[in-house]
């Protein structure tokens, strides 16, 4: 058959470039089918394009393989001999490798770290700076001074730059490499194919198109290809497509799925299947391919520090020519009142003297400390977070995730163990309550049945035990069965012993039909004598018993109240959520088993071993991670690919669906309009058979609403939903590469609990930044108009502090400071309060007040001590006495700075103990000692280049005092009354500034707790009407309502527009099981049928 034409042809993605592109056209016409034509029946599947081609075996001659050999380890394509294995085959389909990527280079995450505005402000500033100083050294006012310092503030700046990026380029550097790390192990593994008629292991970079691949349970197919023939081959293939349930996988003669995608898992069979696409072009490349794709977006703290840069930078321009002008006209006043006209060299040199000091103001003014704080909290959250469980892959995800107010969860492997167990069961009259009591009650059994429950478990099941993905000992297969072999495992039993002991004569595989297996083996001991044991869903199995195994062991007539119980078993652990498996066996003779049919097993006059309720557990802490959420305001949202039942069950149990809360599946979800969607938003709590639409579509409604969401993931099939979050989160064990390259950040152990510990920092590190922020302003303003103020009113228009102070007080303190407030862990409190709306102020009106307070008391302080020192502290009016004066007052100014930090720790109101868990910090106490220790040493011997003389203890005294009354200070301020209101500003408690849910939780309990008590109330008044209908026919009873009229919007079970309520099916969680039995009750009295909220 000719191979159908199909578009134009596409630029492979092939590494190599042309090259490879004229090898593929060299060797194109050895193969009568394009990779474009194998590729596109794949992507979506397409059994008419593989029809159309010929089906599996033409398909095998168009790429020249025999499926029974494989292909030839020497073969030859076309009429040239190759030089190397599959030359020709991988010239025209490509190898089984994505091209690399691009190595970037260290320089180039350093250029990354450097493009920044405000580092670039403050390049500009440090080269005026430096040139101006350097004038200022060799040919202004200064060449004549011993000590050279005028290049020392310009160089200091540099110096901070280069700080800040090196400490961005080195984080993001080693960031990538445990990256790669990550992943190398999961591309560092073999196959099985046919080569020259054996089977042979291979690397999986090794595959070429044309392979024959060998498949077993628990492999992860590499590469996409078509069935060719196998056995009961199921697969699992959520991780690429989304669909939850197990794909059997067959020809198309046998209305089986023949495509096998790569990255699914083979659940059960075996098999083989003809390679057709490699690398770029299989389903999970091109994915891959595309999640290169693409730059981050600003984060919301990102964009409001740019913002403020550039507010600070106008401001402190403005103020720097102010002062220019100011300055300039005085000297200018100055020289026409003199005597006599300056000469020009004088007058230039003042001139210099004065642009040095406007500079001074700007690079003051300058947060250059700030790029350096949100730096170092990044980088000591990031470090942290590791340890925690979390591999932050962008940073900014950290501080993002401190802004989360939705958290969407994937159900298995994050919120449960994704190992089902069994947790409940019932064998021989005896009941198991939990999956720690699983050794206890199976030795209660008798022994007959113990002996009889273990062997069923072990010889009527297909999985087995083997190493995973990871190297671990686990067992491989169905879940279910897994669990049961679990279960066995727990109470003793060795499944390849019995395995062994016990040939099976005829097994019957699960079906979806039938929902059953059955397994017939010998006994043991007693010749021609077979024991058939049946396990699946327990409805079929009961019908088919008609005995039992009673308390003793032995077999019992199942009469019908005895049927009766177990049916209501069944049901009470169904509606707990439990997959239900029963155990049923029968004894049949050599004849029998003759007449036995190959399709239908002999389920008939079984006897009845128990029930089992098999159940994928939370992992422990997932409650408390999940209430954590809540009390920070975090709306925690399940969206699963399982069936509603078990998905309520299970947010049930973790805390997620509360009383009130919507339930929903996602072709409900699809059917709404933007709208209803919209609508339902606020109660919808747990979304069941999910698709990655559902959650790409999840996360846009949430982010038009305001949201700033974290999304989970581990598939393939989730990567656009990550990639689309504010913060994505992939599984560091189950996720797949394309979830990894698509996620902000990787949680390592898959928990639930990691993100709680990512929200917890990312708090810590906006508060870190907050912090500073409000350390920097105080310092700059109180500087800057310190600077200002004391070099206008002077007499010689001199600072209060020189150039060289202020390199001390701008660098050392601002680059201290930012380490010693950055690096404060996170605390229980960070969880008491709700998250930031996503466009808050950065500053508050509460870090306004202090701000504002703190540095008018210390422009007060110190102008005080200009003017009036030398009579507080008894100094001579001498030039000694006038040294130890402005050394005093730059000693003040520093520790006015220390006590200010300890101020800054805590920046929400009514936090008013600053010294809350300072013995735990121990990076602040350390900065604090430096600092204290550098001022001393500056003090004593800064001499000329500081300007300072050695200061008596007393005078230390003085000073030190002076500073701690930032202390008493900060606490008046902090009691002031809130006035944001007045001056426009946002409170930290307003609604401006803390992101409320529309609907809470407790609203919602409290609407479905009155909405409860309505039905109560109704249902007893119409049992009332009934009972006086009955003694007054004529009069029809008492109609009224004993709850009167309630609000509509009291006991609301939707959102949604009433006038279109029926296209909204959701599911609401009742108050509980009495009143949903009255709920339907009454609704059957009023003929409703029993239709729910």
């Amino acid at each position: 058959m000719a191979p159908a034409t199909g578009g134009g042809e596409r630029a492979p993605l092939l590494p190599g470039g042309g090259n490879s592109a004229r090898a593929g056209s060299r060797y194109g016409s050895a193969f009568s089918v394009r990779p474009e034509q194998l590729t596109e029946m794949l992507d979506p599947k397409d059994p008419e394009k593989l029809q159309q081609l010929g089906g599996a075996e033409q398909i095998c001659k168009m790429l020249q393989v025999d499926p029974t050999v494989g292909l030839r380890q020497r073969e030859q394509i076309g009429a040239s001999e190759e030089h190397q294995p599959f030359q020709a085959r991988r010239a025209v389909f490509g190898r089984n490798t994505l091209p690399e990527t691009e190595a970037v280079t260290f320089w180039q995450l350093l250029m990354a770290a450097y493009n920044d505005r405000t580092l670039i402000m403050l390049t500009i500033a440090a080269a005026v700076s430096l040139a101006v100083g350097i004038y200022d050294d060799t040919l202004g006012s200064h060449k004549d001074d011993d000590v050279k310092v005028g290049w020392v503030e310009g160089a200091a700046i540099f110096l901070a730059v280069l700080v800040v990026c090196f400490t961005n380029a080195i984080n993001d550097y080693q960031k990538e490499k445990q990256f790669q790390k990550l992943n190398a192990k999961k591309e560092d593994r073999t196959v099985k194919v046919r080569r020259d008629g054996t089977e042979v292991e291979i690397g999986v970079q090794e595959i070429n198109v044309g392979d024959i691949l060998l498949i077993e349970p628990g492999d992860i197919i590499p590469v996409d290809g078509v069935f060719l023939d196998g056995h009961n081959m199921t697969c699992d293939e959520s991780s690429a497509t989304g669909e939850s349930d197990a794909i059997k996988k067959g020809s198309v003669e046998d209305r089986r799925d023949p495509f096998i995608l790569s990255g699914a898992k083979v659940l059960e069979g075996v098999g083989s299947m003809v390679v057709v696409a490699v690398g770029p072009r299989s389903f999970y490349g091109k994915i891959m391919m595309a999640m290169r794709q693409g730059e981050g977006a600003v984060t919301p703290l990102q964009r409001k520090l740019d913002i403020l840069a550039e507010q600070i930078a106008k401001y402190g321009m403005s103020a720097a020519i102010l002062l220019l002008i100011t300055l300039t006209v005085k000297y200018l006043v100055n020289c026409a009142l003199a005597p006599e006209f300056p000469p020009a060299s004088i007058m230039f040199s003042q001139f210099v003297s004065i642009v040095i000091e406007a500079i001074t103001v700007v690079v003051v003014a300058v947060p250059e400390g700030l790029p350096m704080a949100v730096t170092i909290s990044l980088a000591y959250a990031t470090t942290k977070m590791l340890r925690d469980g979390n591999l932050v892959r962008q940073l900014a995800a950290c501080e993002t995730m401190g802004g989360a107010t939705v958290v969407c969860t994937d159900k298995t492997g994050t919120l449960t163990q994704n190992r089902m167990t069994v947790v409940r069961g019932i064998v021989a009259g005896r009941e198991l309550l939990s999956r720690a009591e699983a050794r206890a009650f199976f030795e209660t059994l008798p022994r007959e049945t113990r002996c009889l429950l273990l062997e069923g478990i072990a010889v009527n099941s297909t999985a087995f035990e083997g190493p995973d993905e990871q190297g671990k000992i686990d067992f491989i297969g169905s879940k279910s069965e897994c669990a049961l072999l679990g279960f066995g495992k727990t109470c003793g039993l060795d499944y390849r012993c019995e395995r062994a002991d016990h040939k099976p004569a005829r097994v019957y595989p699960f079906s979806s039909e039938k929902k059953t297996m059955t397994t017939i083996i010998p006994i043991s001991g007693q010749e021609g004598r077979y024991r058939v044991h049946a396990k699946g869903a327990s409805e079929i199995v009961l019908r088919a018993c008609t005995r039992m195994v009673g308390s003793d062991g032995t077999s019992q007539e199942l009469d019908d109240k005895t049927r009766a119980e177990m049916q209501q078993h069944i049901s009470s652990f169904a509606n707990r959520a439990l997959r239900t498996f029963a155990l049923a066996y029968k004894e049949i003779g050599a004849d029998e088993l003759a007449a036995c049919s190959d399709d239908d097993a002999p389920l008939d006059n079984l006897v009845w071993i128990g029930v089992m309720g098999i159940q994928d557990p939370l992992r422990p802490g997932v409650r408390q991670a999940v209430d954590d959420c809540h009390r920070a305001g975090v709306i925690v949202r399940m969206i699963t690919g399982d069936n509603i039942e078990t998905a309520r069950a299970i947010a049930r149990d973790a805390g997620i669906l509360t009383k009130g809360g919507q339930a929903l599946t996602g072709p409900q979800w699809r059917k709404m309009t933007p709208e209803q969607q919209h609508a339902v938003l606020p109660r919808l709590q747990v979304m069941a058979r999910s698709s990655p639409l559902d959650k790409q579509i999840m996360v846009e409604r949430l982010q038009e609403r305001g949201e700033v969401v974290g999304m989970t993931g581990d598939g393939t099939n989730d990567s656009p939903a990550l990639k689309l979050a504010d913060v994505g989160f992939s599984m560091g064990i189950a996720g797949t590469e394309v979830a990894k390259e698509a996620s902000d950040i990787i949680l390592m152990d898959d928990n639930f609990t990691s993100i709680v510990k990512a929200l917890r920092w990312g708090r810590a590190v906006n508060d870190s930044v907050r912090k500073f922020l409000q350390f920097q302003l105080t310092v700059n303003i109180a500087a800057v108009l310190l600077t200002f103020a004391s070099a206008v009113f002077s007499s010689d228009g001199q600072s209060a502090l020189t150039a060289v102070q202020l390199l001390f007080l701008n660098l050392i303190m601002d680059s201290l400071a930012a380490l010693g407030l950055a690096t404060e862990g996170p605390t229980d409190a960070l969880l008491a309060r709700p998250p930031l709306q996503r466009n808050s102020a950065l500053i508050t009106f509460e870090m306004w007040r202090m701000i504002i307070g703190q540095a008018a008391f210390q422009l007060g302080i110190n102008l005080l001590l200009l003017n009036h020192g030398l009579e507080i502290f008894h100094l001579p009016e001498t030039p000694h006495g006038t040294a130890v004066l402005r050394t005093m007052v730059f000693n003040a100014f520093i520790f006015l700075q220390v006590f200010n930090q300890i101020n800054c720790r805590r920046i929400q109101p009514n936090e008013f103990n600053v010294f809350a868990n300072i013995h735990r910090d121990t990076g602040f106490l350390l900065v604090q000692l430096f600092i204290v220790v550098a001022q001393w040493l500056i003090v004593t011997y800064g001499g000329v280049a500081f300007s300072t003389v050695p200061l008596t203890g007393v005078q230390w005294a003085g000073t030190v005092f002076i500073g701690l009354l930032s202390l008493p200070v900060g606490l008046f301020i902090r009691m002031l009354p809130d006035l944001s209101a007045c001056f426009g500003l946002e409170s930290a408690n307003s609604a401006a500034q803390q992101h409320r849910p529309e609907v809470s939780t407790a609203r919602m309990r409290m609407e479905a707790s009155v909405k409860d008590v309505q039905y109560a109330v109704r249902f007893f008044s119409a049992i009332r009407n009934s009972q006086l209908a009955k003694q007054h026919p004529g009069n029809g009873g008492d109609s009224r309502n004993f709850l009167g009229d309630v609000p509509s919007y009291i006991g609301r079970a939707s959102t949604m527009p009433s006038s279109d309520a029926t296209a909204v099916p959701t599911t609401n969680v009742s108050a509980s099981s009495s009143w949903t039995r009255v709920k339907r009750a009454y609704d059957k009295s009023n003929g409703n049928g029993g239709s729910s909220l």
